[in-house]
Parts: structure tokens; C-alpha cells; sequence
């Protein structure tokens, strides 16, 4: 499975030929560079490694300077690797936007937005206790019971409770490619994809 990294610019919406508004995203897609092409007979498998975004030489380790260096191309801020690409690829190779094609499908990996300590109701989507009658006081949006009586006397492992919600790897699958814009390295797809404005996602296809 070959694949780019890209930058989630934002949202917006196009009218199709039959009339439907469509939701889709703006990715700001490539270029990226080949930094490291691994094969079995080195790191044992075969992999990938494309760096994407500029980044500054004072920030970047003495390390990763001559891993670029090799590569003949600068620092870089983000660094995937794909275990499969279709097409065979040499070191300091880049792949831009034109890789994909109109009409595709394609799988966007990204991190959702974090919202820190969540109740049950935003977390899980519970319905909450109930009505203020009987006894019921403030209690609108907590978890109700949690476990059983004397026995198992214990809360079953797993049980679904308040806690941080959101900065999770997210795939969402079957994409399609809507426009794309090779003079501004611009992807628009269909749909949303997870992650803030300016967030980094992995596009596969």
C-alpha cells in the first residue's frame, strides 16, 4: 500500500454535477522526499521512509542532519514509513500530490482532537440517570451503578467510565479524491478526516 503526507488545511464544500452539496476536506499533500529506502538484507524487511515538511538545522539533531544529508535533501518535520509502495522508489526521490487520481478512494490516518477529561455522556454517549424526581439531585449526566451486589462484590474490568477523551490515531476508510490542485500540492476529498486545522495525516491508497 504506497501512500503521502499531508497537512488538513480545512473544510469546505462543492457542488457535484447532479446537484449535491458535498462536504469534503482541503489537504495540502506533498511534496515529500524518499529519506530511506530498507530492504531485508539491512534493517530486515522491506520499507519506505518519506519525510515531509521543512524544518530548521538548529532543531534537528546532529544524527538526523546526516540521515537527510544522505538522502540529499533538508531537514524534515515528519517521517512515515509504508511497507509497500506499488512503484519502486530510489533515495531522494519525491512524490507529490499527481500520484493520485481523481475518482479514487483513498484511507486518511490521523490524530483526533483532544478534549482531556470527559464525562460519560460526551465520552460514550450515555443517556445519563434520568429525571430530578425522586430523590435524583444534580445527578442528570453521571454513569448511575457500577457494579453489582455482594456478589461479584467488584466492577468488571473495562466498564466504560469517565476518563480523557480524543488524541487517538484515527483511520477513516474509502475517501473519495473529488479535485486536486498539482500547482498548489492541494487534495480535496470527501468527507471528514480526523485532526485540528494544520494537523499532519498519512494518506494511503
Amino acid at each position: 500500500m504506497s501512500g503521502i503526507i499531508g497537512k488538513k488545511i480545512g473544510m469546505t464544500s462543492l457542488y457535484m454535477e447532479d446537484g449535491r452539496s458535498v462536504a469534503c476536506t482541503l489537504i495540502e499533500a506533498g511534496p515529500c522526499v524518499v529519506t530511506q529506502v530498507k530492504t531485508v538484507e539491512n534493517e530486515g524487511y522491506n520499507a519506505v521512509q518519506i519525510g515531509f515538511g521543512e524544518k530548521k538545522e538548529k532543531h534537528t539533531t546532529k544524527s538526523l542532519l546526516g540521515h537527510f544529508k544522505k538522502a540529499n535533501t533538508t531537514p524534515k518535520k515528519k517521517l512515515v514509513e509504508f511497507r509497500t509502495f506499488e512503484q519502486p522508489l530510489n533515495l531522494g526521490d519525491v512524490l507529490t500530490v499527481e500520484m493520485l487520481e481523481v475518482g479514487t478512494f483513498i484511507d486518511a490516518v490521523g490524530t483526533s482532537k483532544g478534549k482531556g477529561f470527559q464525562g460519560v455522556v460526551k465520552r460514550h454517549g450515555f443517556g445519563g440517570v434520568g429525571g430530578q424526581t425522586h430523590g435524583q439531585h444534580n445527578r442528570g449526566r453521571h454513569p448511575g451503578s457500577i457494579g453489582a451486589c455482594s456478589f461479584p462484590s467488584r466492577v468488571f474490568k473495562g466498564l466504560r467510565m469517565a476518563g480523557r477523551t480524543g488524541g487517538n490515531r484515527v483511520k477513516v476508510q474509502n475517501l473519495e479524491v473529488l479535485r486536486i490542485y498539482p500547482d498548489k500540492n492541494l487534495l480535496v476529498v470527501s468527507g471528514s478526516i480526523p485532526g485540528a486545522k494544520n494537523s499532519y495525516v498519512i494518506i494511503e491508497n
